[in-house]
C-alpha cells in the first residue's frame, strides 16, 4: 500500500495523522555508531536506503547503540497535480492544494500534498521525511539530500558528536583527520589511499568523539572528478569510468564510486584520531619535504577554518583542546599522488 497524504474524512476522526499506518516496511541498520530503524510504505524509499546503507561496516561508539527512527514516506501525487492545474485552466481553482496530516513517533505534522518535508527530532530521537512523488525521478538527490540529511544530523545530535567537512583514513586502529580548502586535493588523497589499501572512514562527512577522537563515517561513495583519472593505471581508471556520473547542485558532475566493493577497504572500526594533516594544493619545492610539521597555534586556526559549521556547534571546545595533543602537519603535493599516500603511511607507521 502506497502512502497517502489526502486522507479520507473517516481518517480524519478515527487517525487524522496517519499515526497506525499498517504495512510498513522496516528495515534497521547500524550507522554512524547508532542503529537506525528506516520504515516506510514506499519499496522505492526502501531501495534508497539500501543503497546508501547496505553492506557498511557496523561502527560502534558505545556498548548501547543510540536507537533512532526514521520514518520515509511519498506525497504529492501526479493526479492531485493534474485536477490543480485543470481547474487552474478552466478558471475555477477557488481553493489551495489540500492540507495533510502526517505524522513519524513522537512527531505530528502538517503539509500541503505536494510538500517535500525533513523534520528532524534530536530529543526524540526521530526523524520524519515526505518526499514528493515527482521527486523520485531523482534518486540520487533523495537519497544525498534528504536521507543522508536526516541520518547525520540526527546521529551527531542525539550522539554528541562532532561533524566535520573533513576525510579520515588510516590503518588498524589508528587514523588521520585530512583537512584541506576547495581544490587541495583530499577527494583524491582518499581515492588513492582506498586504491592503496588504507582503510577509509569517510571522503568528506566526517563524524567524532570529542574527548576520545574516535571517528566514523559513511564510506559508500567516493566522488571522483574525471581529471583524477590521469593518475591510475588502466584497470583502476576502467574501474572508475564503470561508476555512475551525479551532478552536483554546483554543476560539477562526478564518478560516484561505491566503496563496497573488493577492491577497496572500508575501516571496520571507529579510527582515533592521531594525526592531523592540512593538505594544501602547492607542490613542494625540490628538494623540500612533503611533509611540514604545524605548530599547534596555526594548527588550531586551520582546523578552526575549515570547520564554520563545527565551531558553532556545543562540543567544539572539547573536541578542538584534545586536537592540540594531536601532532598536526601540512601536506604539500608531490610529483604523483603515491608520494602523498607514502608520507601518509609514514604518519600511521612512525608517530
Amino acid at each position: 500500500m502506497m502512502p497517502r497524504l489526502i486522507h479520507p474524512s473517516a481518517d480524519i476522526a478515527a487517525d487524522p495523522f496517519h499515526e497506525h499506518p499498517h504495512g510498513l516496511l522496516r528495515i534497521h541498520r547500524q550507522v554512524l555508531g547508532g542503529v537506525f530503524e528506516f520504515a516506510t510504505e514506499s519499496p522505492q524509499l526502501l531501495r534508497l536506503v539500501r543503497w546508501a546503507y547496505d553492506g557498511l561496516p557496523r561502527h560502534r561508539l558505545s556498548t548501547a547503540p543510540t536507537r533512532i527512527k526514521v520514518r520515509l514516506m511519498v506525497g504529492g501525487r501526479m493526479e492531485a497535480e493534474r485536477t490543480l492545474r485543470s481547474a487552474r485552466a478552466r478558471g475555477r481553482m477557488h481553493e489551495p492544494a489540500p492540507f495533510a496530516m502526517i505524522s513519524a513517533p513522537g512527531l505530528l505534522c502538517g503539509a500541503s500534498d505536494c510538500s517535500t518535508v525533513a523534520v528532524m527530532s534530536p530529543e526524540r530521537r526521530t526523524a520524519l521525511i515526505v518526499v514528493a512523488r515527482e521527486l523520485l525521478r531523482f534518486p540520487y538527490h533523495v537519497r544525498y539530500e534528504l536521507i543522508e540529511l536526516a541520518v547525520f544530523t540526527l546521529a551527531a545530535r542525539v550522539q554528541e558528536l562532532m561533524p566535520l567537512h573533513a576525510a579520515c583514513v588510516g590503518r588498524g586502529r589508528r587514523g588521520l583527520l585530512l583537512i584541506g580548502d576547495s581544490g587541495a586535493g583530499k577527494s583524491t588523497a582518499v581515492l588513492h589511499c582506498a586504491l592503496e589499501g588504507l582503510d577509509v572512514v569517510s571522503e568528506d562527512s566526517l563524524f567524532v568523539a570529542p574527548r576520545a577522537l574516535l571517528a566514523t563515517g559513511v564510506a559508500n561513495f567516493l566522488h571522483v572528478r574525471r581529471e583524477s583519472l590521469r593518475f591510475l593505471s588502466a584497470a583502476d581508471a576502467s574501474l572508475i569510468r564503470g561508476a555512475p556520473v551525479i551532478r552536483r547542485r554546483s554543476g560539477v558532475r562526478k564518478f560516484e564510486v561505491d566503496l563496497r566493493q573488493r577492491r577497496f577497504r572500508l575501516a571496520p572500526r571507529p579510527l582515533e584520531i592521531q594525526g592531523l594533516v592540512a593538505l594544501c594544493a602547492g607542490s613542494a619545492a625540490g628538494g623540500e619535504p612533503q611533509l611540514v610539521p604545524l605548530a599547534p597555534a596555526e594548527a588550531d586556526a586551520r582546523l578552526r577554518a575549515s570547520q564554520p559549521y563545527a565551531v558553532s556547534q556545543p562540543g567544539w571546545r572539547i573536541f578542538a583542546e584534545r586536537m592540540r595533543s594531536v601532532p598536526a602537519f601540512e601536506l604539500r603535493r608531490g610529483r604523483h599522488p603515491r608520494d602523498s599516500i607514502a608520507a601518509l603511511r609514514q604518519l600511521l607507521h612512525g608517530q
